[in-house]
């Protein structure tokens, strides 16, 4: 009489303490890994091939005057190098000309003006004032949601919250791989292709750096 499938649940040997805990932390960290591979892949893909995907920047600037108010906040003498933007002039600024301008990007004041530079994902931006005259000069670019996931890809200007979620994404792969091998190494007793298969995922790139690469 031949056994169902419930007696050969009953009959298999039950996986060890440490099996168990190697296949949790492999699914635990594919979980947590997955968007992020999805992402990363499809970028690296896009990056591979920027020369091919064209992208023209839609450019918005914009000229304004300071209140007269805020012109003092200007022209403190205490202001050079990369001091921080008076909070009040901030406040005009990130209400009147860019929401970003809120958070410190590159600051310098120099004897006539404050340039500040605010490069972003996908784009970029820079603002001028005339510490004397207190005329305003703002220049936005956007390069397309395209080049906004390239560059997230690549961790520029993103900020430090999105370079701690590289760490945490890069540690995750690390556990999924790992782990990943020692599955491999149980398996591949009954799998003779695992160890070739493993072999030429190294041997591969390594020939392709060593001889077309230059």
């Amino acid at each position: 009489m031949m056994a169902g499938k419930g007696d050969e649940a009953r009959t298999a040997p039950a996986r060890p303490g440490w099996m168990r805990t190697l296949y949790q932390w492999h699914w635990i960290s594919s979980a947590l890994s997955l968007v992020g591979m999805l992402l990363f892949a499809v970028t690296g893909f896009t990056l591979n091939h920027a020369g091919d995907i064209e992208s023209k920047p839609q450019v918005v600037q914009r000229t304004l005057q300071l209140p007269a108010t805020l012109l003092p906040a200007l022209t403190a003498t205490s202001l050079r190098g990369e001091a921080p933007v008076p909070a009040a002039l901030q406040a005009w600024l990130a209400r009147e000309v860019d929401g970003d301008l809120a958070r410190d990007g590159s600051i310098e004041w120099s004897e006539d003006e404050l340039y500040m530079a605010l490069p972003r994902p996908g784009g970029d931006a820079w603002l001028r004032v005339d510490r004397q005259a207190g005329a305003v000069e703002y220049e936005r670019s956007d390069r397309g949601w395209l080049a906004y996931v390239n560059d997230l890809h690549k961790g520029r200007h993103a900020g430090r919250a999105w370079s701690l979620f590289i760490d945490v994404f890069a540690g995750a792969c690390l556990v999924f791989c790992v782990t990943g091998l020692l599955i491999l190494q149980q398996h591949a007793g009954r799998r003779p292709s695992t160890w070739p298969l493993v072999g030429a995922g190294l041997v591969l790139p390594a020939l392709l750096a060593l001889l077309l690469v230059h």
